[in-house]
C-alpha cells in the first residue's frame, strides 16, 4: 500500500522537482575526456603536464565543463593547450575512479595538422611510436595505449 501511495505521489511530482530530487540524492563526478590520439605516422602523442599528479605524463586530456559534452571538452583542451585539431573521433573506452568520484571518457583520433606548444601548462609534448613509451609515463596510461594499438585502434580508417 505505502509502495502505492509513494508511486502515486511521485507520478503526479512535478518533472522539474523530481529532476531536483534526483540530482540532489544522486552521487556526482567529475567528468574528464582524453584521447589516445595518433598522427599519420601512427605515433601517440604524449603530454608533459605542469599540474598532472605524478611524473606529469600523459595522453591529452582535461575536464567536461558544464554545458558540454565530452568530444566538445576534448577539442576544446586540445585547441586551448597545443593547437591541434582532431578528426575520426571515436570512442574507445570509458574508466571511473571510484576514490577521486571521477569518470573518464577515452576517445581515440588521429591528428589533423601540426601541434605547437600554446599553454603553460604544458611543459613539454611529444609523438611516440606505441611501442616504445617514456619510462615516465604512468603503467596504467601505457597499458591503456597498448589496448588500444592490439584493439586495433588504428584511427587512420
Amino acid at each position: 500500500m505505502f509502495k502505492d501511495l509513494a508511486g502515486a505521489i511521485w507520478r503526479r511530482t512535478p518533472a522539474k522537482l523530481k529532476r531536483w530530487g534526483v540530482r540532489f540524492t544522486q552521487t556526482r563526478f567529475t567528468v574528464t575526456a582524453a584521447a589516445i590520439i595518433t598522427n599519420s605516422e601512427g605515433r601517440v602523442l604524449l603530454l608533459h603536464h605542469r599540474f598532472r599528479p605524478g611524473s606529469g605524463w600523459g595522453i591529452p586530456g582535461g575536464f567536461v565543463e558544464r554545458g558540454e559534452q565530452p568530444d566538445e571538452a576534448l577539442r576544446r583542451e586540445l585547441r586551448e593547450e597545443v593547437g591541434l585539431e582532431i578528426e575520426n573521433l571515436k570512442l574507445f573506452k570509458t574508466r571511473a575512479f571510484g576514490k577521486a568520484k571521477q569518470i573518464e571518457i577515452v576517445f581515440r583520433c588521429r591528428a589533423q595538422g601540426e601541434t605547437e606548444q600554446l599553454n603553460f601548462e604544458i611543459k613539454r609534448l611529444g609523438w611516440y611510436d606505441p611501442h616504445e613509451l617514456p619510462k615516465e609515463l604512468p603503467s596504467e596510461q601505457a597499458a591503456l595505449i597498448k589496448l588500444a594499438v592490439a584493439d586495433g585502434a588504428k584511427t587512420h580508417d
